[in-house]
C-alpha cells in the first residue's frame, strides 16, 4: 500500500476529481474483477482523526470521495485507502473547514448531520422511523419486500436487470444506492462488477447492520469495492457532480420530502449521470375510483405520487431524458443530469 506524502496526491481522473490517485476505486471503461484478501472486522473502535498530518505505516491521507454533510467540502481521510468495508471501517475522516470528525460504527460510516451528538436526538416522520426498527429491518428481505409483487413489482431479479439497462451510460463509474434498506440491490450492483465502486446508503442504522450481516455471507460482495454509509437522502455526503449513478429502490414514497431528495440527487450527479428509482404509484389511469379514494387517504402517511407528478418533479430539479415503465402500481423511472 502506498504511503502518504506531506502534500496531497495529484488527482488522476478529471471525471472523478474526488478519487485519490492510489485508490482501488478508479474509473475505467470496463471493470475487471477486483479481489481483496479475506478479512473479518473486529476492531473495537474506529480510528480518530488527529490534527497531526505526519506519515504513519499503512496509513494514507487523501482527498476523499466522501464529503462533509454540513459544508460539502471533501473529507480528509486518515487510514487505509480504498472503497471497501475494511478500509473505510479502519479510517477516520475529518472536515478541515467545519473541524468535525466522522468515524465508522457497527461497520458503517455515519455521515449524518447528527453524527457524534450526545444530547440532541432527531426524530423523523413515522414512515422513516418505521424502517429504523430492528424488527422491520430483519423482516425486509424475509417476506416484507416479496409482498411488493402483489402491487406489480416484477421481483428483485427483473428489477435489477431493468435498472442495469438504464445505468449503461454510468458503467465503470461510482454508484450510490440511496435508501438501500438491507442492501438487496446494493449487493447485486457490487457483485456485478459493473461499477468502480458502490455505496450502500441509508438513514436506518438497523438496515445497515442487516446489510452487513448479508454481506458477510457472500465472499464476492465482501471483497468488492463497496462501503456502507449512514446519511440523509436530503443531505448527501458527496461533492456536487461527483457521482455517476444513483439508485433508489422502493424508496421515494418513504422520503419526508421527495422534492428535496431529488434536488439533492441532482446536485451530486455529474453531467450525464443517471438516476433510477422505483416506487408505488398513488394510482394510474386504470385504477378503480374506490381504490383511488383509499390511496388518497393513505397518501397522507406516505408520499405516493402519480406518474405525472414524478416526471414533473424530476424536470423541476433539472433532470432530463425522463422515461418510465409502469405495471399496476409499480413504476420504474429514469432521468439524466444534462
Amino acid at each position: 500500500m502506498a504511503m502518504a506524502c506531506s502534500s496531497m496526491h495529484q488527482l488522476a481522473f478529471a471525471r472523478h476529481p474526488l478519487l485519490p490517485r492510489n485508490s482501488r476505486v478508479q474509473p475505467r471503461p470496463q471493470l475487471s474483477s477486483v479481489c481483496f484478501p479475506s478479512f473479518s472486522v473486529r476492531a473495537s473502535s474506529a480510528l480518530a482523526v488527529e490534527p497531526d498530518t505526519g506519515t504513519q505505516k499503512d496509513q494514507t491521507l487523501d482527498v476523499e470521495v466522501f464529503s462533509c454533510p454540513i459544508c460539502y467540502e471533501p473529507l480528509i481521510r486518515r487510514g487505509p485507502s480504498g472503497l471497501n468495508l475494511e478500509a473505510v471501517y479502519r479510517s477516520g475522516f475529518k472536515c478541515k473547514k467545519c473541524n468535525k470528525s466522522y468515524s465508522s460504527k457497527d461497520n458503517f460510516l455515519d455521515l449524518t448531520l447528527t453524527a457524534g451528538l450526545r444530547e440532541y436526538v432527531e426524530v423523523k416522520p413515522v414512515r422513516t422511523e418505521l424502517f429504523r426498527s430492528p424488527f422491520v429491518s430483519f423482516l425486509y428481505e424475509r417476506g416484507w419486500r416479496q409482498n411488493f409483487n402483489s402491487s406489480g413489482f416484477p421481483g428483485q431479479d427483473e428489477e435489477f436487470k431493468m435498472a442495469q439497462e438504464y445505468f449503461k451510460p454510468a458503467e465503470g463509474g461510482l454508484l450510490v444506492d440511496v435508501s438501500c434498506g438491507s442492501g438487496l440491490f446494493s449487493r447485486k450492483f457490487a457483485k456485478s462488477g459493473t461499477y468502480s465502486g458502490v455505496i450502500a446508503l441509508d438513514y436506518s442504522e438497523n438496515m445497515l447492520r442487516q446489510c452487513y450481516d448479508f454481506i458477510k455471507q457472500d465472499d464476492a460482495v465482501l471483497k468488492a469495492n463497496m462501503a456502507l454509509v449512514r446519511a440523509d437522502v436530503s443531505r448527501l455526503p458527496f461533492s456536487s457532480g461527483s457521482v455517476d449513478a444513483v439508485h433508489a429502490g422502493a424508496a421515494l414514497h418513504c422520503w419526508p420530502s421527495p422534492s428535496n431528495a431529488i434536488a439533492e440527487i441532482t446536485r451530486v450527479l455529474r453531467s450525464g449521470g443517471v438516476f433510477v428509482g422505483t416506487t408505488f404509484l398513488r394510482y394510474t389511469p386504470s385504477t378503480p375510483w374506490m381504490i383511488r379514494l383509499f390511496r388518497q387517504r393513505t397518501a397522507q402517511s406516505y408520499s405516493y405520487l402519480t406518474a405525472e407528478e414524478i416526471e414533473d418533479l424530476c424536470a423541476s430539479c433539472g433532470l432530463t431524458n425522463y422515461t418510465s415503465k409502469i405495471q399496476q402500481s409499480f413504476i420504474m423511472f429514469s432521468a439524466q443530469k444534462p
